[in-house]
């Protein structure tokens, strides 16, 4: 039992009114067409254009709106979780079309986290400035420290996993769910190879592998993979694959697919979502990419039930390559990208996330007519389609966070007109 002090009581009565908040939005009916809109577009029916603005802790403005000198929590452990229901407080004024599930979730201890995943560590130099640039400094510098890397194992500290859980449910657990999330280490960035290729051999390094060195580089892309393939398979035998473990980049849902349900373990792959990219290889050729990337990415991907690849990559010119991937439902057709090329590839085959710049449209100045006319410009390329639009990637708001949901109600408006 966690021992109640005069802090603790705090922190628990300001988690508990903002439970009681949220759950009241999470509960609404508009969460429930919410996911019957998604599950009808992610399985290419026709509906509106679905509308999406997310963000995250990675991104500066959030670190200034959601840091810790704007929470009530002095424990860390309850500040994570008013962190987390604050931010999705947020997300529900920004009036997009994300669905706020009803629980919060507990992530199970892991042996293995993402700086730490394949035995090499993960370092990088910084520039010293908030939100600035930094670059990779390789561990995999020789081919010989590849005999280092170690395949990531499953494994859950039970005891640490059992006490976050009876912590955060002692404290909110009878007014909102909460659920243990005991998937695989090896999901979403962790999974995709690309990711973490990079950030263990160099950006730089690596594309001159694939000419000088294309043999050594391909035995470590198949260790990765199969390290990857053993990861997930472990969490499914062990039972500890669950129904929230899916990602899509946008909302999991989909009427070929079981939707996420939480503290419901036993799923198997082909029941859930998969999500890959491989932003590294933006400007490497389709062939090149496709023999140093997709055919490594391509078995990952097809052992779950559907798939959705791309993040920031422009995918332009390689929609032909990415239709050797048998499960793939969702690509992201990204800032640089050709929307009209891309859509006209496209067609209703896959869903089209498109994801105008931020740049234009929130991060510097906010124009309503600039928006309006790209908006408008996008949505006309890509009419027929089944699209959406996704704002994404904004480090800052420049000091208005209300830009969010004015852009939502821009674009929903554009949307209706086009």
């Amino acid at each position: 039992m966690t021992t109640t002090t005069t802090a603790t009581r705090h922190d628990i009565d300001v988690l508990r009114r903002l439970a009681e908040r949220y759950m009241e939005i999470a509960t609404a009916p508009v969460q429930d067409e919410r996911r019957r809109l998604w599950a009808d577009h992610n399985s290419l029916r026709p509906t509106r254009v679905l509308v999406l603005a997310t963000y995250g802790m990675w991104n500066v403005w959030c670190r200034e709106v959601f840091g810790d000198g704007a929470m009530q929590c002095a424990d860390p452990f309850y500040r994570e979780y008013e962190r987390t229901l604050r931010m999705r407080l947020f997300q529900h004024g920004v009036g997009d079309d994300f669905i706020l599930e009803p629980w919060l979730t507990v992530w199970a201890a892991r042996g293995a986290g993402w700086d730490d995943l394949w035995g090499l560590p993960f370092q990088y130099i910084g520039s010293g400035v908030e939100g600035g640039a930094w670059k990779f400094n390789p561990s995999l510098r020789d081919w010989s420290d590849a005999r280092k890397l170690v395949a990531p194992r499953h494994h859950i500290d039970e005891q640490a996993t059992a006490r976050d859980r009876d912590r955060l449910g002692e404290a909110v657990g009878d007014i909102i769910e909460v659920s243990v999330d005991r998937g695989p280490a090896c999901q979403g960035f962790m999974a995709d190879i690309s990711t973490h290729l990079t950030r263990l051999r160099g950006l730089e390094q690596f594309m001159m592998d694939m000419y000088d060195a294309p043999e050594r580089l391909h035995e470590v892309l198949a260790f990765m993979r199969d390290g990857i393939l053993a990861n997930q398979a472990a969490a499914e035998q062990a039972g500890d694959l669950g129904l929230c473990d899916q990602q899509n980049q946008c909302m999991p849902y989909c009427h070929e697919l079981k939707p996420p349900q939480p503290n419901c373990c036993g799923a198997k792959r082909k029941d859930l979502w998969a999500f890959a990219a491989a932003q590294e290889f933006t400007l490497i050729s389709p062939a090149m990419h496709e023999e140093f990337m997709l055919r490594y990415q391509k078995p990952i991907l097809e052992s779950w039930g559907l798939s959705a690849y791309g993040c920031c990559e422009d995918l332009t010119n390689k929609i032909d390559m990415l239709r050797q991937v048998s499960n793939l439902r969702i690509i992201a057709v990204t800032p640089r990208a050709d929307v009209a090329r891309s859509a006209e590839q496209i067609g209703t085959d896959y869903v089209l996330s498109w994801r105008p710049n931020p740049a234009d449209v929130i991060c510097c100045g906010f124009d309503e007519s600039r928006i309006r006319r790209i908006i408008g410009e996008g949505l006309a390329a890509a009419r027929g389609c089944r699209v959406h639009v996704h704002l994404k990637d904004v480090e800052t708001v420049e000091g208005e966070p209300d830009r969010l949901a004015r852009w939502v109600r821009i674009v929903r408006d554009v949307a209706e007109r086009v």
